[in-house]
C-alpha cells in the first residue's frame, strides 16, 4: 500500500545519500505539494492532532509531515524537496535556539521567514504555558505518569528550576514520553490558546492547500 509513510521513508533515505527516484515516485502518485520540515516526532505528533481536531487529512491535502532527526538535517532535507529536488513548498517549526540551521536551509526555497515558525525554547514549552502547569499536572496523572512526576519533582536538581522548566524536563526524561505528550497537551489546547507558532503552521498549510485546490488559469 502506498501512503504517506512510505514517502517520507524514501525521502529519508535519499536525504541519506540513497536514490531519489522512489521519492519522486511516490511525490507524483501522492500528489505532494508541501512539506512540512520538523526536528522531531514530538512535533509531528502536535501539528497531526491538531490538525485531525479541525477535521483536516494532511496526507490528502499532499502535505507530508516530516520529521528530520534533528535540526541539523534540515539543509540535506531542503535539497531533495526544494527547488533543486522535488519542488515542493517547504514550511518549517523549529526551536529558537535551531533557528538559524533552518533560515539558511530555506531561505533558497523563499520559505523564510514566512513559512518558518519559531518556539520560544522548544514546543513542549510553548504547549506548557498554554496549558498552565496545574493542568498540564491534571493530564499526566490521567496519562498514569504521576508517580513518576512526583519522584522527578523531589530530586535535588529540579529545585532551583521553574515549574514550567520542571514539568518541561519531565516530558524529555523517558523515550517517547514528548511524541505521546505532544498528541495528549495539543488535544486538551482550548481553541483560544493554541500557541502562534503551531497556530501560525497550520494556517500556512491551509493556505497551501487552498492554494493547491484553486482552479488554475488556461
Amino acid at each position: 500500500m502506498t501512503d504517506m509513510g512510505s514517502f517520507r521513508d524514501a525521502v529519508t533515505t535519499w536525504a541519506a545519500g540513497g536514490p531519489g527516484e522512489p521519492a519522486r515516485a511516490l511525490a507524483e502518485c501522492l500528489s505532494v505539494r508541501t512539506a512540512v520540515l520538523l526536528e522531531g516526532r514530538s512535533d509531528a505528533a502536535a501539528i497531526e492532532a491538531l490538525a485531525e481536531r479541525e477535521g483536516r487529512d494532511l496526507a490528502a491535502e499532499g502535505i507530508c509531515v516530516l520529521p528530520m532527526g534533528g535540526a541539523m538535517n534540515v539543509g540535506r532535507f531542503a535539497r531533495v524537496l526544494g527547488p533543486s529536488g522535488l519542488g515542493l513548498a517547504l514550511v518549517g517549526l523549529c526551536d529558537e535556539r535551531e533557528r538559524g540551521y533552518y533560515v539558511r536551509a530555506l531561505a533558497p526555497a523563499d520559505a523564510a521567514p514566512q513559512g518558518l515558525f519559531v518556539c520560544a525554547a522548544d514546543l513542549e514549552d510553548e504547549l506548557i504555558r498554554a496549558l498552565g502547569v496545574p493542568r498540564v499536572t491534571e493530564l499526566v496523572e490521567a496519562e498514569g505518569d504521576f508517580r513518576p512526576l512526583r519522584t522527578f519533582l523531589q530530586q535535588p536538581a529540579q529545585r532551583d528550576r521553574t515549574p514550567e522548566q520542571r514539568m518541561r524536563r519531565f516530558l524529555g526524561t523517558k523515550k517517547g514520553r514528548k511524541i505521546h505528550y505532544g498528541r495528549v497537551l495539543t488535544e486538551a489546547l482550548a481553541p483560544d490558546r493554541i500557541p502562534a507558532p503551531l497556530a501560525g503552521l497550520l494556517a500556512a498549510l491551509s493556505s497551501s492547500a487552498d492554494a493547491r485546490l484553486a482552479p488554475r488559469s488556461p
